[in-house]
């Protein structure tokens, strides 16, 4: 029998489709397997292909030289721009403004055949640490409301480039679908008085079935509504509304957390496209005792059509507790 399960943040529901339950290797993908090109701009030695860094981590070398580990700078064809005033107006019953904000890839790696699963624990806590970086900076414009950092990785999950690299936008305005998870932790709070990511954790803890791992900073699960097969979060223990608040420690942990993850999804589905976004609260926001920051991973095995686009809903064949089962199983040497 499908199970409909409705999310307790925003409200969304999802058919868990049981009857046509799906394991790893019933998935037709693209293994996401880099190639290699010379003309790659975003590998060590073409630093000059790419617009002037804005942040790099370096051990030799000068600006927009070689000798780093990881850069930023900004997206050549950025969807925002950070010059101009944003000019908001009004047209009768439509509202515009000007397309302000900034747009910047972080390269992670100057190993073209790297990922964030093959890099070493520290690399990955530095791809985070330079995500704080940037959201720090960033927010002290006052026109920027929300920074999004996210990561496509294969051509399958929108990479237009295989070189490791993730992106990170900063909008005028709070997108809609995180205005609905804002909205929707604050009417939990409003009536229990407390924060709803907090409470799934020890719902989580409790029963133990949806956890993949745990640390002493973070709990990886499959969420109870699960819009996808093989949907992974990692949320922090310790309460905090704002990623770029996070300390040294947490990015510690958070790159062998990160890691690890991505390593087993790799082994469970055979290196699958996979997007991976950072939920933050709002950068001009003060602290929020109803929000918590998390990290959701999205393995590219099913695909949105009309059903999804129709009604919101979302068919996920495989129910989350099998999908944390096979990750928690998964061992890596």
């Amino acid at each position: 029998m499908p199970d409909l399960r409705k999310d307790p943040i925003t409200g969304r529901w999802v058919i868990i489709s049981t009857d046509r339950a799906r394991r790893p290797a019933d998935f037709t993908r693209e293994a996401v397997v880099a190639q290699g090109s010379r003309y790659c701009p975003f590998c060590a030695g073409h630093e000059s292909k790419t617009p002037p860094e804005v942040l790099a981590y370096r051990s030799s070398g000068g600006i927009n030289g070689e000798g780093w580990s990881l850069r930023v700078v900004p997206n050549k064809f950025p969807a925002l721009r950070v010059e101009g005033e944003l000019d908001r107006q009004g047209e009768g019953l439509y509202d515009h403004m000007n397309g302000v904000g900034a747009h910047e890839v972080i390269i992670e790696s100057p190993d073209h055949l790297a990922s964030l699963a093959t890099i070493s624990d520290k690399q990955v806590a530095d791809v985070f640490f330079a995500f704080r970086d940037r959201i720090l900076d960033l927010q002290k414009d006052p026109r920027l409301r929300y920074v999004l950092v996210f990561k496509n990785h294969g051509a399958a999950a929108g990479a237009s480039l295989e070189h490791p690299h993730s992106q990170l936008i900063a909008l005028p305005v709070v997108p809609k679908r995180v205005q609905e998870e804002l909205d929707g932790a604050m009417r939990y709070f409003q009536f229990r008085e407390r924060c709803i990511f907090c409470d799934i954790l020890q719902q989580e803890l409790l029963t133990q079935d949806r956890i993949i791992f745990e640390t002493d900073h973070f709990l990886v699960v499959a969420p109870y509504a699960s819009r996808f097969p093989f949907e992974t979060w990692i949320v922090p223990r310790k309460h905090h509304s704002h990623f770029a608040l996070a300390d040294a420690p947490t990015i510690h942990n958070l790159g062998w957390v990160m890691r690890t993850v991505l390593r087993k999804i790799d082994k469970a589905l055979e290196y699958p496209p996979y997007n991976a976004i950072i939920h933050t609260a709002p950068v001009q926001d003060a602290l929020l005792d109803h929000y918590h920051w998390h990290i959701e991973i999205i393995p590219k095995l099913t695909k949105v059509a009309g059903f999804e686009w129709g009604t919101g809903f979302y068919i996920n064949p495989t129910p989350p507790e099998e999908a944390a089962r096979f990750l928690r199983e998964i061992g890596l040497p």
